[in-house]
């Protein structure tokens, strides 16, 4: 069964890999960083919707708790755990690298793992997973429009503002709740680590989204009050 995963995992790995490569190859004349987030795009996605059919009850969705994981669950966990070995990797290879996001890869990776390694916490983590990720579309779409000519546009400014809500909710709302239950349940102690530090890096960057968000509504407010030039 070990091996099993393993070799999913490797398959997984390789295609997100291939999935960048050919990203490359159609844009061509686009940034490292715009054929990777093109990626990140799609596994956010697909994440959100592998982790939403794997719930078992919309009433808790993280329970059952401290569970072995469902076909479903495991599916979504191998898929999530390929891409955030791809992705650590490729993030490495920009000439922007993230201490904060590198944290936030290692800790997701240590925390699939352990949930496959020990059997136990299925459900809290997808749940972790489904919060991390809702936002991360809207994130990746803020950057893609840069990429095409609409910095410091009203559309930029709108995809800047969506995304502030949608992390918010996300991961100040649904984040907490998912820790609070998988530190009440008798999950093993790395899960419960991985819980809590992903909380914690959530914080970190909704400081970060906050100063994002007040940096862009004033310049757009400065610029407004300019008198044009005749």
């Amino acid at each position: 069964m070990e091996d099993n995963i393993m070799n999913l995992v490797v398959v997984g790995v390789i295609s997100w890999t291939t999935a960048f490569v050919l990203t490359r190859r159609m844009f061509p004349k686009r940034s490292f960083d715009f054929s990777n987030r093109v990626v990140s795009t799609i596994h956010a996605t697909l994440a959100v919707i592998l982790s939403s059919l794997s719930v078992q009850d919309w009433s808790c969705p993280a329970c059952p708790l401290a569970s072995k994981a469902s076909p479903k669950q495991m599916q979504t966990l191998v898929v999530s755990l390929s891409y955030m070995m791809y992705d650590l990797v490729c993030s490495s290879f920009d000439k922007r690298i993230s201490l904060d996001n590198s944290i936030h890869h290692l800790v997701s990776i240590v925390g699939f793992g352990a949930v496959l390694a020990y059997g136990r916490g299925a459900s809290e983590v997808v749940a972790a997973l489904w919060v991390s990720e809702i936002s991360s579309p809207f994130l990746h779409m803020r950057e893609l429009l840069k990429e095409f000519g609409y910095r410091d546009t009203d559309l930029n400014l709108a995809a800047d503002i969506l995304f502030a809500v949608i992390f918010t909710l996300g991961r100040m709302v649904g984040g907490p709740y998912v820790t609070y239950t998988t530190l009440s349940a008798s999950n093993p102690f790395v899960i419960k680590a991985m819980a809590l530090s992903l909380q914690l890096v959530s914080a970190f960057w909704l400081y970060k989204i906050m100063r994002m968000v007040k940096y862009k509504l004033t310049k757009r407010a400065s610029s407004s009050t300019v008198a044009p030039k005749n």
